[in-house]
């Protein structure tokens, strides 16, 4: 089973993908402490940046990913 985490601020983008995250049954851990996203040098990056497995991605190829994936 895959690890997927959510790294989110609460903005739309990272709203979108955790809807579609949770329409597509996918159990996935949110992250959102500021200091952690900082402590992992996300600071500057654009959210949302989901992790599953080792393969981070950003808004784009997250939602590619999980428009792939069978409910």
């Amino acid at each position: 089973m895959e690890t997927v985490v959510l790294y989110t601020i609460h903005c739309p983008k990272c709203n979108v993908l955790e809807k579609k995250l949770q329409g597509k049954n996918i159990k996935f851990k949110i992250i959102d402490d500021e200091k952690t996203l900082i402590e992992k040098g996300f600071a500057s990056k654009n959210f949302p940046l989901l992790l599953v497995d080792d393969k981070l991605m950003e808004y784009t190829e997250a939602v590619a990913w999980a428009n792939g994936k069978e409910n």
